[in-house]
């Protein structure tokens, strides 16, 4: 990278620019936008544009002589990489939700100075925990003003995708009992109205879906409900005619998207507003009149959506079964053009699966971007290969494939390692520990209502037993044709609250995993359905659920060190490969049929 010509460090200039206009010392740049999304239009890609890192998740700050990048192990590697020549530091914390840029800022600013960020991307609960550092340290924050705005003279617009129904059946929920549920929760509170921000809640809500946010069918708005009426602010234009009637007619009106904020400002004294904490942002929260009294808790519907109903469990049994027939497709071609000596790279993977799910009905698009990561690529958890670097598939090791696809009958996220070559002793071991991490999960039995970060310890002991550790979560909820990441449970090191607790039809992956950097990386995911355990004869200590494995899609077993497993334990992986054989096997033909059954024989 030219250190003096470089697009980053002239957009680092203009920021800093800005920042001397304002009389200010520093700039913050979280990854989110007005909804606290994971996935962000472009118009909210700033931290991206301004540090050329492309990772999901990460958090910039700009001093007039530093900047920083914080992110957690999952892109440590990438990050070094892609700051190279920047000017740009990368600082690595412990965990995605670290607050070491607040402290970083509090130690680089001068009492008496002023750091910047955007109140409409900064969440309530982030904007708390950092003015609370920044106060401690005598730095002043100042939240109502977007200096990226001012150094950013293409950004680009909103997106103006068109909203569409999540129609019958597979919408298994009438969208009129669904405000229902979410307006006997807000009279629980004592609520009088319910501001909803975050977009897969809205999608939720309203039975409606879009393409606003890449890979995931959700679109720009939010909805403000009270005890008769909601109203969904949404862009100009992007909700047919026939959809605005339904809504209409089950009590939701049409308003601006950027009237939101007014609206909340202008809603009448002695009202109560319920507000998610850690899903609105600050700038909404500001807005809110003193007549109006604020109740801070988890969304209703953010509970309510976790929980799919029996019917919707039935719909995503299906879409595994249409995803594992795709995969299987892919699989057997892609090995069988390995054994032809043709040239693969990671590109052909996401292409060739890709149009395999793309064959299948009611397939909608991938729900993330294919990590297909080979050798050492594997070590990055969250690597993506580009046209202008990826690996050839070629020598002895491991090839690890992470996707996943929306449907209408539900969202699928899988990841699966594969030998290609011969793979070393030590690479089989890493392979069998992390296994038996996934399947100390999957046969667990827990308490109703246990927090679910309360589990991480089960998928990590075998590894932890061998020195062994990995830096992301074991799981995180998955959505009803919604966001591939959602809430509230978490099966990972992050500090438990009651809204995690585990409940009937959650659906959550279990994915541990081990990475070498520069050598590979291991990681083997299934999603989950909690259900009732089946106890013979039940006990009288309370509810227990277990897991039904979702996932269809064979585990290779050419890579296990079979010393290394239990009785128990292949017992249990030949017992899934019958179930995978048997649910798949009607839906293939040929040599994907003929490579499922390879690939399912019993240990």
């Amino acid at each position: 990278m030219d250190t003096r010509t470089s697009p980053i460090r002239l957009r680092l200039a203009r920021v800093r620019e800005a920042l001397a206009r304002h009389g200010a010392a520093a700039l913050l740049v979280p990854s989110s936008d007005p909804h606290l999304s994971e996935y962000l239009p472009e118009r909210w890609q700033g931290r991206e544009w301004l540090s050329g890192f492309t990772g999901s998740m990460g958090t910039l700050a700009v001093t007039a002589t530093e900047a920083a990048l914080f992110a957690d192990s999952r892109y440590w590697v990438q990050a070094a990489a892609e700051l190279e020549g920047s000017g740009i530091e990368l600082q690595k914390i412990p965990t995605g939700s670290s607050a070491l840029h607040a402290e970083w800022l509090a130690s680089h600013v001068k009492p008496g100075e002023t750091v910047v960020v955007d109140g409409a991307v900064l969440g309530l609960a982030a904007a708390k925990t950092l003015r609370e550092t920044l106060d401690k340290a005598g730095v002043k924050l100042r939240t109502d003003v977007d200096l990226l705005a001012e150094a950013w003279p293409d950004r680009p617009a909103l997106p103006a995708a068109p909203v569409y129904e999540h129609r019958a059946p597979h919408a298994a929920v009438r969208r009129a009992d669904k405000l229902a549920q979410v307006r006997a929760a807000m009279r629980a509170h004592g609520a009088t109205h319910h501001f909803v921000s975050t977009v897969d809640d809205v999608a939720w809500i309203t039975n409606l879906r879009g393409a606003d946010v890449a890979y995931n069918p959700v679109f720009l708005a939010h909805l403000l409900v009270d005890a008769e009426r909601a109203t969904l602010f949404v862009g100009a234009g992007k909700v047919p005619a026939d959809v605005a009637a339904a809504l209409a007619a089950d009590g939701i009106a049409l308003a601006p998207y950027e009237r939101a904020a007014d609206v909340l400002a202008a809603l009448p004294p002695g009202s109560t507003l319920l507000v998610d904490p850690k899903r609105v942002t600050l700038a909404f929260r500001e807005r809110v009149p003193e007549g109006v009294k604020v109740v801070e808790a988890i969304n209703p519907s953010t509970l309510a959506k976790s929980r799919k109903t029996d019917a919707e469990a039935a719909f995503v049994r299906e879409t595994m079964a249409l995803d594992g027939a795709a995969m299987c497709r892919f699989y057997a071609r892609f090995e069988a053009a390995l054994e032809r000596g043709e040239r693969l790279t990671e590109l052909t993977v996401d292409e060739w699966l890709t149009a395999e799910r793309a064959k299948q009905p009611g397939f909608v698009g991938p729900s993330f971007p294919t990590i297909a990561g080979f050798g050492p690529n594997g070590a990055m958890p969250h690597y993506r290969a580009t046209p202008a670097s990826h690996a050839v598939i070629e020598g002895d090791s491991l090839l690890l494939i992470d996707s996943g696809g929306q449907y209408l009958g539900g969202t699928t996220d899988i990841t699966r390692v594969w030998p290609v070559g011969t793979p070393s002793a030590a690479m089989r071991r890493d392979y069998t520990l992390v296994l038996k991490g996934t399947l100390a999960l999957s046969r667990a039995r827990f308490p109703r209502g246990i927090p679910s970060p309360a589990l991480d310890a089960l998928a990590r002991a075998p590894l932890w037993a061998a020195g062994l550790d990995f830096g992301h979560g074991t799981g995180h909820g998955v959505g009803y044709f919604l966001n591939v990441h959602e809430g509230p449970q978490s099966i990972s090191r992050a500090v438990p609250d009651a809204t995690m607790a585990m409940e009937p039809g959650m659906i959550t992956s279990i994915e541990p995993g081990v990475y070498r950097p520069g050598r590979w990386g291991v990681r083997i995911e299934n999603l989950v359905l909690n259900v009732p355990a089946r106890l013979d004869p039940p006990e009288e200590f309370g509810d227990f659920l277990e897991f039904e494995t979702l996932t269809l899609c064979p585990i290779d077993t050419r890579c296990i060190d079979r010393s290394l497993l239990t009785i128990d334990e292949i017992d249990w992986l030949d017992r899934y490969h019958a179930v995978v054989r048997e649910r798949l096997a009607p839906l293939l033909d040929g040599d994907a049929l003929a490579w499922l059954e390879a690939r399912t024989q019993p240990l």
